[in-house]
């Protein structure tokens, strides 16, 4: 059993992000897991948790679609606050 099998050693940020791209998910899965209670630790608003749940239900197309929304709206908000500096 290795170092971080035993729990004497956690991976660093780089190391923890290149293993969530290849599994496809985010560090924070890789640390906490995908209980309910560490989601909503992190989303105070209970309408937007609800609608998060209420997305992971939908059939793989549908979530793609809301995760390209989301993602256009985000960028679109990340270039607005950079160009605003």
């Amino acid at each position: 059993m290795g170092r971080f099998e035993r729990g004497a050693s956690r991976p660093g940020g780089d190391t923890l992000k290149r293993l969530a791209d290849a599994l496809d998910t985010t560090s924070d899965y890789l640390l906490e897991g995908a209980s309910d209670e560490a989601a909503q630790a992190r989303v105070t608003d209970r309408e937007l948790l609800r609608q998060f749940q209420a997305v992971e239900q939908l059939p793989d197309s549908d979530k793609h679609i809301v995760k390209t929304l989301l993602d256009a709206f985000l960028t679109r908000r990340q270039i607005e606050g950079m160009m605003q500096r």
